[in-house]
């Protein structure tokens, strides 16, 4: 089943392309004449159409510009930034060159540059010419100022369309392109625009170099009044305060300071520990030598320490004696006397070491209050001396720095002053332009081709769109997708020579075999298709006049003939064509006659003798045809001719134009309905055969008349016409067709 699907699929898809093909197929020659005619104009616009050449110079914008002396923080520029050179580009397209440029150059008087006046404004002026109502609005007067101003702006506008302005990426370089109808031209403006270009990057700078000097110069002869004032204030401090070298009295002061301060400790220290001695000589008493003399501040001293060491020599020496000599012994009473006098001599010294402490305690106090009196002066002496240090200094370092601003002042002066006069270009040209030998544009060839392709390719789709619009009968599908008829045949469109009409005996002429074949395939059709049930008389009919009906029942009528006997019959009574088409006599009796009586059987008929076909004209034309046709009368003279014919085939009025046709299908047994290929519409037929449907006409089919053979390639047409694959007879074209 999914192979069965797909296959179905596939051929759908292979006939929806096929209908696209058929629809270019049949609108061939329009979508080639439609192109071919686009391409024409076009080929005849771009001749008149003005070559334009374009020239390009390019420009390298120098990052680092070089300077006689560098000071580039008066320009505030960082030519290191991206900003940097967006800027220099928009400075390039800025009306202020352009400007400059239309000067220079005199641009105005350039034939590029002088306006034309439009197509649109040639018919407005035409217009205002012939209504000169339209022209009472009050122009507005401008000034030679004002008028100049917007000459300049129209100048502009023309001007930078066509200059263009493009950076390469990734590098410093700007094209600079210009579009003129003059190579020269072209070639000039974009070169004028870069010198233009760099003369004002090179007078901006030097005016703000100017500039930064004046403003340095003004600004230093007021730094140089600061710095002579700070000067004047310092001196008159220093006099007034007699200063010579305060900075060397401060040291003088800081350093007899310090030595003051370390007397004065050294004499605290003496002092705190003479009387902490004293404090104990008080508590032990001055007569308790004993005691003072284990003191260690009293055996510490080196006098004391002296007579000991003398006393324990004594002593030793009287110990020695005693193990040798008696008590009385002189050298034992020398020793001990000896003995007695160093200890006696111990006292006297403890005695007057304690009483020169208490003297050594009374001069140390008196010195330390003396230091410390003489600290207390210096120490005022030296805060005096640093207040006038400090003022001294504040004053020294106002002048030193406003010595340091006016040097600095000074020195930029003078820098600017020597290089006022100078500036680097802030870009150099690495291409000129050179007037180009082929223009940018138009491009003609390809206009050209575009033209044609974009005609053809716009007919193709206005032929898709006109085809979906198309609600036209043209191919087998369309009979039976659109109106659910069976189609029984089609009769090709016969070109026939010009102010004649096609031959209704054309079934019958070799000239014409290809329509022939056509009716036998619809006579074929026909006589298949209803094969189960009577079609002995059969009634052809249409929409609307003019579809081919009559031709398509005449010539039906012969190809019958060839078969058995023919009566046709016509019973258009409004309009009737058969008599003439046939060259029967307009007053020659017919069905109208047979059917009031006026008139036999045989005097209504007509014997074409060249086909074999029995013709009943529609006789005398009658006042009320459609009650004649209602007539039982009508029924009963079918039920006598069916005896004598074998087919009848009746020729009717349209469907939409009267209700004849339907009176005479209640009465048929087939019904052929008659469309005109691509020309009548599907809501007529669809409203003409539901009108037979409502009096239970039996439709046999439907024959498609005046088929343009040339544009059908349809698959499912194949049977209906590949007999004329092979019979491809002469055929003269002409405007006149079967009808």
């Amino acid at each position: 089943m999914n192979h069965i699907s797909e296959k179905s699929s596939n051929n759908e898809e292979v006939i929806d392309l096929s209908t696209y093909l058929n629809v270019i197929k049949r609108s061939k020659w329009q979508i080639l004449g439609f192109a071919t005619v686009i391409t024409l104009l076009a080929i005849m616009v771009t001749l008149t159409l003005i070559p334009k050449y374009n020239a390009t110079a390019t420009l390298l914008i120098e990052a680092e510009q070089t300077k006689a002396v560098s000071f580039e923080e008066v320009y505030g520029l960082d030519s290191t930034k991206k900003e940097y050179y967006l800027t220099q580009f928009e400075v390039i397209k800025s009306d202020r060159i352009a400007r400059e440029v239309i000067t220079k150059l005199d641009l105005k008087s350039h034939v590029d540059f002088i306006h034309k006046p439009s197509f649109l404004d040639e018919i407005t002026i035409t217009i205002k010419g012939f209504f000169p109502f339209l022209n009472k609005k009050e122009q507005k007067q401008f000034s030679v100022d004002e008028q100049a101003q917007r000459a300049m702006l129209g100048l502009l506008s023309a001007f930078k369309s066509r200059l263009s302005v493009d950076p390469i990426r990734q590098t410093q370089l700007v094209r600079i392109s210009f579009e003129s109808s003059d190579p020269k031209l072209a070639a000039l403006v974009a070169n004028t625009v870069g010198e233009v270009y760099i003369d004002n990057q090179m007078r901006a700078k030097m005016g703000i170099t100017q500039q930064a000097s004046a403003w340095l110069n003004t600004r230093l002869s007021q730094l140089r009044i600061q710095l002579d004032s700070s000067e004047v204030r310092l001196q008159e401090y220093r006099e007034s305060q007699q200063l010579v070298d305060i900075e060397g009295i401060a040291g003088l002061i800081t350093q007899e300071l310090e030595q003051m301060s370390k007397q004065l400790v050294d004499a605290r220290s003496a002092r705190n520990n003479l009387q902490s001695i004293n404090r104990v000589i008080n508590e032990y008493g001055n007569d308790n030598i004993e005691l003072l003399g284990s003191m260690p501040e009293i055996t510490s001293h080196k006098v004391i320490q002296d007579v000991k060491r003398e006393v324990i020599l004594v002593e030793r020496k009287v110990s020695e004696l005693a193990q040798v000599y008696g008590a009385k012994h002189p050298k034992m009473i020398s020793a001990k006397a000896e003995l007695s006098t160093v200890k006696v001599n111990l006292n006297k010294q403890i005695k007057g070491l304690i009483t020169g402490i208490e003297k050594e305690l009374n001069r140390i106090t008196r010195t330390v209050k003396a230091l410390e009196s003489d600290l207390a002066k210096i120490r005022a002496e030296y805060q005096d001396i640093t207040r006038k240090e400090t003022q001294y200094n504040q004053l020294k370092r106002e002048v030193e720095t406003n010595r340091n601003i006016f040097n600095t002042f000074l020195s930029r002066s003078k820098e600017t002053e020597v290089t006022s006069d100078f500036s680097s270009a802030a870009a150099r040209f690495t291409d000129y332009a050179y007037a180009p030998i082929n223009p940018s544009k138009p491009n003609k060839k390809l206009i050209v081709v575009l033209a044609f392709v974009a005609s053809f390719s716009f007919a193709i789709v206005m032929s898709f769109i006109f085809d979906a619009l198309n609600d036209t009968i043209k191919t087998k599908n369309d009979v039976e997708s659109k109106v659910a008829q069976r189609m029984l045949g089609l009769l090709p469109h016969v070109n026939t020579p010009k102010k004649s009409k096609f031959p209704i005996h054309a079934y019958l002429e070799e000239h014409y075999r290809r329509f022939a074949e056509s009716v036998r395939t619809f006579r074929t059709s026909l006589l298949l298709t209803q094969l189960e049930r009577d079609h002995q008389v059969i009634a052809v009919t249409s929409s609307a006049p003019g579809e081919g009906k009559t031709t398509t029942s005449a010539n039906l009528a012969m190809s019958l003939a060839q078969m058995g006997k023919v009566l046709l019959i016509d019973a258009d009574l409004r309009k009737p064509s058969i008599a003439k088409r046939f060259d029967i006599p307009v007053f020659h009796p017919g069905l109208s006659n047979l059917i009031i009586g006026t008139e036999q059987f045989s005097e209504c008929v007509h014997l074409d003798e060249r086909s074999g076909v029995a013709i009943m004209p529609s006789g005398q034309v009658p006042s009320n045809p459609l009650e004649l046709l209602s007539n039982a009368k009508f029924d009963e003279l079918l039920k006598v001719l069916k005896t004598k014919y074998d087919h009848i085939i009746i020729d009717t009025p349209p469907t939409q134009a009267v209700s004849d046709a339907l009176v005479i299908a209640q009465s048929a047994d087939s019904v052929i309905y008659v469309i005109r290929a691509d020309i009548t519409r599907i809501k007529p037929i669809k409203a003409g055969l539901e009108r037979l449907f409502e009096v239970k006409a039996h439709v046999a089919g439907v024959v498609l008349n005046q088929v343009d053979m040339s544009k059908l390639n349809d698959s499912n047409n194949y049977g209906y016409y590949d007999y004329y694959d092979y019979s491809q007879s002469p055929e003269k074209p002409s405007d006149k067709t079967n009808s």
